[in-house]
Parts: structure tokens; C-alpha cells; sequence
């Protein structure tokens, strides 16, 4: 029998998440975790694969605006909900819901796509590339010391529910968005996100916490985290989850790190997904006691390649024309012709002489700053065809703050 393709109506909503639910263990989410997805999907944008009545793949796409070099929040597709039925595994399936839906993304005018990848190998030969760096750590309390800079001590720290802090928190997060790359405006209803806590997911730690950073009677910061209590014949052995942290300034942000490493009867901060460059490695005594790692975050794919490159700023000029492969999005291929700088861009098509080569997955890596054209061409990734192309545009493509998405979806 043959899979249909089609998009996704309400009343199979049940049936498609129990595919996806299935694709990833079979462990079914707790309800308020399930009604929030069901709440959130937008069915217009979900596509299922249907074998007879069974349905037997799913993928889906949020509407998000993500910020970009240069602070704009450019409209972008946020893949989600990927999967194919074990039973149903190379048939092409996952090859048409991915196709279909970057044509649908075209079509709608958004430049870009991004995912979070459950295995980052499956995407890249649909053109995504890792785009966007996340730091886990664990800080011994015990070992490392902080150094807090001026005016920490003048910021107040005040418990508080999650919920009832929870419109505070946003407007925090809100004013933060546009000064990194890889950030996500929150659409109504994202905000419930922060708020999923189901006790099977926490691992022997408390409920969710709230810490409120205020000064002069406005919130500049907050924290939520839990606490994990372990006890060894010698004491108390607890640590510090932490799930979000935001700050306004660098004495609010100094300020919660501090309250977090100091929370009687724990030993350690756990720290699941922070920025790369995060500015608590500089207020520690001793980083190599805070157990540094990073892997893949963000996963960016250029939809339309001339869009999305006008639609960011370059730290430095460049004009530059690229060689650009897409085989899966053939209207991408071709020269592009890049100039910009600080305060803009313009990318048009071109006939004239190619100045770097490289495929679209190359310019998704660097296209939130967090990757250099110079590291991929040391890899062979890109091929340099006029003297100083790779340095130029390398350089331009640069961001003075690493990209970083501060949760998934």
C-alpha cells in the first residue's frame, strides 16, 4: 500500500503523537506535559505519513522569530515532532515529510529552519548544520570560589512561586532576546513551558524553584532550578539543578550564581544547557572543577539563501561572491553575491566569478556567528578560489556573543 502524505487534521492528533511518543521509547509524557504539545502544535504546519488508517511518521513546525547577528528576529521554522514508525524505516518516508516541508517553508517566506536533533547525523544531508553551541557543567561548591564584580551586593533576592513569578520572568527573558543570536521570541503560550515539572522527570529533586533578582523595586533577574538532597556517610552531598537563569546586568546575573552555589546542604550546581561563552566560567576560582562540556544546541537550515543572509549584519564589510550546493533545495544553488556590513546587507544573485565554494549546510554553520568559514575550510568544507575571500568572510560572519537557543521544542 502506498504512504500518503498529508497535513495534519486535530482529530488524528492522538494517533500521530502516539508515533512520536512510540519513535522515542514508548514512555508516554504526563498529561499537563502532553496537553501543553497538543495545545502548542500547529496543525497547518504538522505533516503525517498514513499507511492505510495507521499512521506511521510525523513531523511538524512551530512559527518562531529568531534573532540573528545584529539583533533581528527573522521568521523561522521550527522543526519538531520528526518521526518514523520502526515498521516503516527506509522507505523514504523521513526523505518526503523533509522535502515537503521545506518546500511548505519556502512558500510561507521564511528564510530559515532550525531543529534540536535527537541524533545530529539524520539532518545533515537535508542541508540543517550545527549552528549553535550548548555548555553543560557541574561546579563542585565545595572547591570553587566566586569573584563577583561591583554592585552584586546592592542586587535583593526574594523567593517566589514559579507561577506567580512567571510573568516577570518572561519580561526579563523579553528584553534579553535580541542581543544574542539563537534566541526565540516566545509566542503566547510558550510561557507554560517553563512550568512543566511532571515529578517522573525529576529525578529524586524537588519541585521547580523561583530565585527573583530586584533592585531599586524592579526584577532584574531570576532563576529556577530544584534541589536534589543526597546524603553520604560524611554529610550532606545535595546539588543545585539549575533550568533557567537570566539577568539584566552583570551584578544581577553574579548575584544568582552566587545564591545558587551557596544553598545549604549542597555540594554542586548542575548546569544542563547554558551559552558557550556564559559569564559564570569567569567568575570561578577554578574552571577545570566545573566539569566544562559542549555539544550540538541549534540546528540552522538557509531555506532561501539570499534572504537569509540580507536578513542578518556583518561585524566587519564584506563583499564576497559564493559558490552555494543544495541539492535538496535546488532553488538555492548557484552564485550569490554578498555585501554588507554593520548596518546591512544585500545578497542577489550573480554571474561573476565565485570567490569561496561551499554547500548550504556550511552556511547555516556560520550563520548565527558560532562557527568560522575558516575552521570548515581547515576541514575542507570550503574551498577559497580568490586570495582572502575566506579570511573577509570569515571575519564578517563573526558575532561579538556566541549564538544559543535557551530551550528546546
Amino acid at each position: 500500500m502506498t504512504t500518503e502524505l498529508r497535513v495534519l487534521d486535530p482529530a488524528e492528533w492522538d494517533d500521530w503523537y502516539g508515533v512520536l511518543e512510540l519513535a522515542f521509547g514508548g514512555v508516554p509524557e504526563a498529561d499537563e506535559e502532553r496537553k501543553l504539545w497538543q495545545d502548542l502544535t500547529e496543525y497547518g504546519r504538522s505533516l503525517g505519513a498514513w499507511d492505510g488508517g495507521r499512521c506511521v511518521g510525523t513531523a511538524g513546525a512551530f512559527t518562531f522569530r529568531l534573532t540573528v547577528p545584529g539583533g533581528a528576529a527573522v521568521p523561522a521554522a521550527g522543526v519538531t515532532m520528526v518521526s518514523v514508525a520502526g515498521t516503516h524505516r527506509r522507505r523514504g518516508i523521513l526523505t518526503s515529510m523533509m522535502r515537503r516541508q521545506l518546500e511548505d517553508v519556502r512558500a510561507w517566506g521564511e528564510p530559515l529552519a532550525v531543529l534540536t536533533a535527537s541524533e545530529p547525523e539524520i539532518y545533515g544531508r537535508f542541508g540543517y548544520a550545527v549552528a549553535a553551541y550548548s555548555a553543560r557543567a557541574t561546579i563542585d561548591t565545595t572547591r570553587v570560589r566566586l569573584t563577583v564584580p561591583e554592585g552584586t551586593d546592592e542586587v535583593g533576592l526574594r523567593l517566589a512561586s514559579p507561577t506567580e513569578a512567571l510573568d516577570v520572568c518572561e519580561a526579563v527573558y523579553a528584553k534579553l532576546v535580541a542581543g544574542r543570536p539563537g534566541m526565540l521570541e516566545r509566542r503566547p503560550g510558550w510561557e507554560r513551558l517553563a512550568l512543566i515539572d511532571p515529578p517522573g522527570d525529576r529525578g529524586g529533586a524537588s519541585p521547580r524553584q523561583c530565585v527573583l533578582a530586584e533592585r531599586g523595586g524592579e526584577v532584574v533577574g531570576y532563576a529556577l532550578y530544584a534541589i536534589k538532597p543526597e546524603w553520604a556517610f560524611n554529610g550532606a552531598n545535595g546539588s543545585v539543578v539549575l533550568h533557567q537563569l537570566a539577568g539584566l546586568d552583570p551584578a544581577a546575573e553574579a548575584a544568582l550564581w552566587r545564591f545558587l552555589c551557596s544553598v545549604d546542604l549542597t555540594s554542586r550546581v548542575q548546569i544542563h544547557n547554558r551559552p558557550a561563552d556564559d559569564a559564570w566560567q569567569h567568575l570561578v576560582s577554578d574552571v577545570r572543577r566545573c566539569e566544562l562540556t559542549l555539544r550540538d544546541g541549534l540546528h540552522v537550515r538557509l531555506v532561501d539563501v539570499g534572504a537569509a543572509l540580507e536578513a542578518r549584519t556583518y561585524q566587519a564589510p564584506v563583499d564576497v561572491v559564493f559558490e552555494v550546493a543544495d541539492a535538496f533545495c535546488p532553488w538555492n544553488e548557484g552564485r550569490w553575491r554578498l555585501t554588507g556590513d554593520a548596518k546591512g546587507a544585500v545578497c542577489v544573485r550573480t554571474e561573476d566569478p565565485a570567490d569561496l565554494a561551499l554547500s548550504v549546510r556550511e552556511l547555516g554553520s556560520v550563520y548565527l556567528g558560532g562557527n568560522s568559514l575558516v575552521s570548515l575550510a581547515a576541514a575542507g568544507r570550503v574551498r577559497e578560489l580568490r586570495e582572502g575571500a575566506l579570511v573577509e568572510a570569515s571575519v564578517a560572519f563573526g558575532s561579538p556573543v556566541a549564538p544559543w537557543l535557551p530551550h528546546g521544542f
